[in-house]
């Protein structure tokens, strides 16, 4: 059998499949023999806008992670405090980072920026890059793709396209609205989740400062794209009434966009031969900002597992897979869980529920003990 043209190819050059790409690399003997397949590559910051609705909050571990790959967006916005309530009921709860005895809980950084510098980090890595729509791979040994740029072969296929992965499915019945304000009273280093009936709805530092948050409101399809259509000083009074106060006057700034919520999960293993992580794995509630944490400790952990691989890649990868698909278990069910449960239960609009949630932001305010695991696993995940 002739040697196929690359080791491994990564189909998607979004974040977590230019992350993974990034950390093969690192351990490839040769790192052109790791293909990236891509619609578009952004070195430069022309995708860079003030006022881009599209915002990422990245945990502590996120940060790490992406700092040692020389890969962190020159603007970002931190936040030391996480203000979580519900409205129109008592209770709330505040996160600090000082509670962990961390410089800060993480970052908030706009999707152009984030992709701009994983991009640029790219062009100096050695990894070949291909320029090409999704394609879907031929399984065999070895995997056979036919891109834009032509036919190609592999030893191994990961897809990190974004394709909706095919096993487990939610619909809930809600779609976000994303947005980015200006406040009055602006509170540096504070995000805010306020949880109401039909959703909940997120305020983020904005790396762009100046007073600037990303919104990111979830609530039933049809208020959705009532909020899409309204003009902007209906639209700003619409959100201060569901946010309150707590940032003085919120102004929209800028232009609003706006998707259907609902969560897809199967399995990471597609093939003996094939892999997917990121959202072609999983796609998440918005909710708490989890999707790209845990597609990145995917990669992390798969760079990980193929480290030692790489410098014989005709060997079988079987039992490192299996190892990794066995090590991803408990995070990504538990984080699908914790994303898949909170804006359910915040959202029956029973009165006793929304009453006993209440109670429990209370409680985890006042107890360090019940608040810390909850806060640990949206901090860092769980790594083993």
């Amino acid at each position: 059998m002739s040697q196929p043209d690359f080791d491994l190819v990564i189909m998607g050059a979004g974040p977590v499949g230019s992350a993974l790409a990034l950390m093969l690399a690192r351990y490839s003997p040769d790192p052109a023999r790791i293909a990236l397949v891509g619609t578009q590559f952004f070195a430069t910051d022309t995708l860079n806008s003030p006022t881009d609705p599209r915002t990422i909050a990245l945990n502590h571990g996120s940060q790490v992670a992406l700092q040692a790959l020389n890969a962190w967006p020159s603007r970002c916005s931190p936040i030391t405090t996480v203000h979580v309530s519900q409205r129109q009921r008592l209770g709330r709860t505040l996160v600090q980072h000082d509670d962990f005895g961390v410089p800060q809980l993480g970052c908030v950084v706009a999707y152009p920026d984030l992709l701009v510098a994983l991009h640029a980090a790219l062009e100096k890595s050695g990894v070949t890059r291909l320029k090409s729509r999704p394609v879907t791979p031929a399984f065999g040994n070895p995997v056979e793709l036919h891109p834009d740029t032509g036919p190609i072969t592999a030893h191994l296929a990961v897809q990190s396209d974004g394709a909706k992965p095919k096993g487990i499915e939610r619909n809930y019945a809600q779609a976000a609205v994303l947005a980015t304000v200006t406040a009055s009273e602006p509170r540096q280093g504070w995000a805010f989740e306020r949880f109401t009936r039909q959703g909940p709805l997120a305020v983020l530092p904005h790396p762009s400062g100046e007073g600037h948050y990303g919104v990111v409101w979830c609530c039933h399809p049809d208020q959705a794209q009532a909020l899409m259509h309204l003009a902007p000083a209906q639209f700003n009074a619409a959100l201060n009434d569901t946010f309150g106060t707590r940032l003085g006057r919120l102004t929209l700034n800028g232009n609003r966009q706006q998707f259907p919520l609902g969560l897809n999960a199967g399995p990471l293993r597609t093939h003996a031969r094939g892999v997917a992580i990121g959202n072609a794995a999983q796609t998440l509630h918005p909710v708490a900002g989890q999707g790209l944490n845990l597609g990145l400790r995917d990669a992390s952990q798969l760079a990980h597992a193929l480290r030692f691989w790489l410098a014989n890649p005709s060997s079988d990868p079987t039992p490192l897979l299996d190892t990794f698909t066995g090590q991803r278990r408990i995070d990504r069910w538990a984080t699908a869980a914790i994303t898949d449960v909170l804006p359910r239960i915040f959202a029956t609009g029973n009165p006793l529920v929304e009453h006993a949630c209440g109670l429990g932001l209370l409680a985890m305010d006042l107890s360090h003990t019940l608040r810390t695991p909850l806060a640990t696993h949206l901090l860092q995940g769980i790594r083993t």
